[in-house]
């Protein structure tokens, strides 16, 4: 229970940052690959740290891990928040923002530089602190409970990320715009204090337990992932899914400002609908996965959002893209639920921290590179056509290439391969494998 309030509050935070720093960036500059790199540098740790943070949640005790994080967070955002108070005055107002009229404010390289520090910070204690939270799970319940809890777990997420948080940072904006960092810092402060609450340990192996070198423990569990067929093609078809979603997302603030003409409330509120499906997956997604089976889960997920990404680089309306982030947030949700808890069943726990990092080195590393391919896709097309044009398109090649993506997973990830994945689990331990 108190790992999850914790997830609650930390994630309310998290909400208001999804408003609040991309609008702080806009408010910056108006260019689309600067916009981008924010979010680059922020998914950057997903690529680079992220095999060893495995190694590091196998070797020390999972729940300090989880705290420490949240309490790096705490003092990242907090210095954030400090270091715009100065600049507040020369900030444009959200309208001039929105009307792309505004000129560029006292400071703009200093603001900049401070959010691209804190985004690469943020991002590096966010992979640690993920993949701690994640490992430590099974240890809290049983394995025959874990869709339930992440189910759980992920609608509390999406109810604080996306259906409270971002439509309170639009009013906080207005207020000052450093007022949703101070509140942010102060959600990571009181999720790490109820962590550090917790009682006993969360170490995976015996402290007596002799640890080998990074680099061979790395290599262990890098191994053991790529020697698995199933997971394997799981986990880049996660990583190849990512990268085209957050192509579409790079620059959905100067998508929301100039195609939908949304001011800072209406930003955050676009979100609600995402996180509206998103808590109908959390709560329904054990329920889906028993009904059409985890597979067709999996595929379906793809689906929709294939439809869904190509409405909305197509439409104006605020609305329908709001609609379609109802089945967005459904079909991602049920994906985690079933993917993750898949995960948590099949992978030994001694490697868990290693493997979870090595799939997610795949299933988030392509975050960055989508985001940058995203806003240089944007700038080309609108030096060369227009600038509209260049808005919307990433969104149309997110949605045809989750079609491709379809057609590829159709015969590999289902429901019969998860069944023999999970049975292997029972039998044997997974033998060398041929790349596919």
């Amino acid at each position: 229970m108190r790992l999850w309030i914790a997830s609650v509050i930390s994630n309310f935070g998290d909400g208001l940052s999804t408003v609040a720093y991309p609008w702080l960036a806009s408010a910056v500059t108006r260019d689309p690959i600067l916009i981008a790199g924010v979010g680059l540098v922020r998914f950057l740790p997903w690529l680079v740290f992220t095999l060893p943070a495995g190694v590091l949640t196998d070797r020390y005790d999972r729940k300090r891990l989880v705290a420490l994080m949240d309490s790096l967070r705490f003092f990242v955002t907090l210095a954030v928040a400090l270091t715009i108070v100065p600049f507040q005055a020369s900030l444009s107002s959200p309208e001039e923002i929105a009307s792309g009229a505004a000129d560029p404010p006292t400071g703009a390289t200093a603001l900049l530089i401070a959010l691209y520090v804190s985004a690469l910070l943020f991002g590096m204690a966010e992979v640690l602190r993920d993949n701690s939270a994640q490992t430590l799970l099974p240890s809290i319940v049983d394995k025959s409970q874990l869709e339930r809890a992440n189910g759980r777990l992920w609608s509390a997420e999406m109810v604080m990320n996306t259906f409270i948080g971002p439509p309170l940072a639009g009013p906080l904006l207005a207020v000052a715009f450093a007022l949703p960092f101070f509140v942010d810092a102060g959600s990571f402060a009181v999720a790490a204090g109820l962590i550090f609450t917790i009682g006993g340990r969360a170490t995976p192996r015996p402290a007596t337990e002799a640890r080998g070198r990074m680099r061979d423990e790395l290599k262990e569990g890098f191994g053991w992932l790529w020697r698995h067929l199933f997971l394997r093609r799981l986990a880049i078809l996660l990583g190849l899914t990512n990268g085209f979603t957050n192509l579409a997302f790079a620059v959905f603030v100067l998508f929301a400002q100039e195609v939908l003409n949304l001011g800072p409330v209406g930003f955050g509120l676009i979100g609600t609908g995402f996180a509206i499906g998103g808590i109908l997956g959390g709560l329904g997604g054990a329920k889906v996965s028993e009904k059409l089976g985890p597979g067709s889960a999996i595929l379906g997920t793809l689906g929709v959002v294939a439809v869904a990404s190509i409405l909305t680089g197509l439409t104006s309306s605020a609305v329908l893209v709001w609609a379609l982030g109802v089945g967005q947030g459904f079909a991602s949700t049920v994906w985690n639920v079933v993917t993750v808890s898949l995960r948590q069943q099949i992978i030994p726990d001694r490697l868990l921290g290693r493997v979870n990092s090595g799939y997610r080195f795949f299933g988030w590393g392509m975050m960055p590179i989508g985001i940058g391919l995203g806003g240089v896709l944007t700038d080309v097309l609108e030096t060369t056509v227009s600038r509209e044009v260049g808005l919307r398109a990433p969104w149309i090649v997110s949605g045809v290439a989750h079609l491709v993506l379809l057609w590829w997973a159709w015969s590999r990830v289902n429901t019969r391969t998860i069944t023999e994945a999970r049975s292997s689990v029972e039998t044997q331990p997974v033998t060398q494998s041929t790349p596919d």
